[in-house]
């Protein structure tokens, strides 16, 4: 008697990364982590930039000091892009799942918990994301600066924000990354299990302070210029 004989296939084994990728609960985690690392570049970045309010030498040296080592410099420059790349994907992802989880929407929805910065963070993060596009195209290409001078860091700043375009499309992209910080920063906490009911009120204060003083202390920049603070 002949016997049939049957191919066993075994599903693949999926690696600890694809399994943490896969689950939303590790899509969390992954945002959480990359949120962080973009939000100590965003504080750091914000310190270096007021430097310029001490004059055009300082900022200047400033800017060039961050080239003194181009592999240190390209190695936080990939860091930064992966940490873009996973927690944009991943938050649309996450959004996605929502929406597909409620595929009807409500017919007469009435926030009482939710936020505003918390149901505006794709649109936040999405803004965020195109005026990074434009920033590095404005002030480190400068291909988009109409007056830019390779190495002079004040100079191109005051071209930029010489035009009310240049001011207008800064501000209402730091007014978005404090709403994007103001619910991404507690997210971050809750996601990595610190945000429990006794830390819970001082992570909250933490998280308005923090998207408080970034989003004014970016827009302080343009402001001065705009009013002639910072002039040649």
């Amino acid at each position: 008697m002949a016997v049939e004989a049957r191919a066993v296939v075994r599903p693949g084994r999926v690696s600890r990364a694809g399994a943490l990728w896969r689950s939303v609960i590790g899509k969390k985690a992954l945002m959480a982590v990359t949120g962080a690392i973009l939000f100590l570049y965003v504080f750091f970045h914000l310190l270096g930039n007021l430097q310029i309010f001490t004059g055009p030498e300082q900022i200047n040296r400033y800017a060039a000091l961050l080239r003194v080592s181009p592999q240190l410099l390209w190695t936080a420059r990939v860091i930064l892009l992966v940490a873009v790349c996973v927690h944009a994907v991943a938050g649309a992802q996450l959004f996605l799942l929502a929406r597909e989880a409620r595929p009807v929407a409500y017919q007469d929805f009435r926030p009482i918990v939710s936020s505003t910065a918390s149901r505006t963070m794709i649109w936040s993060g999405l803004l965020i994301l195109a005026f990074v596009v434009y920033h590095v195209l404005d002030l480190t290409v400068g291909v988009v600066n109409p007056s830019f001078q390779e190495g002079d860091v004040y100079h191109n700043v005051l071209a930029t924000f010489g035009r009310a375009v240049g001011v207008i499309a800064y501000v209402v992209a730091m007014v978005a990354l404090g709403f994007h910080l103001w619910h991404g920063l507690w997210s971050m906490f809750q996601s990595l299990g610190f945000a429990n009911r006794r830390a819970a009120p001082t992570i909250q204060r933490f998280a308005v302070t923090m998207a408080v003083i970034l989003t004014l202390g970016f827009s302080a920049i343009p402001m001065a210029v705009l009013v002639g603070i910072l002039r040649p």
